[in-house]
């Protein structure tokens, strides 16, 4: 059976760094509250959001799974 890539995840989650032969590449997602009523928010907030987060350790096997291909 064919392996397919979640089209969710794909379309959410980066890959960093150089992919290992054991798959030592991190997982990357981007924060919420930063792309509408940004008048609102403190600059502060705005800037901490901007950026994206790495995914948590407990979360990488599933998200890898779901990106077999990448």
């Amino acid at each position: 059976m064919k392996v397919k890539t979640h089209s969710g995840v794909k379309k959410r989650i980066k890959l960093t760094g150089r992919k290992a032969k054991n798959g030592d590449s991190k997982l990357r997602f981007s924060n919420a509250n930063h792309s509408h009523l940004l008048v609102n928010k403190s600059k502060k907030s705005k800037k901490r959001n901007a950026k994206g987060v790495d995914a948590p350790k407990s979360r990488t096997g599933i998200l890898q799974r779901l990106l077999p291909n990448s």
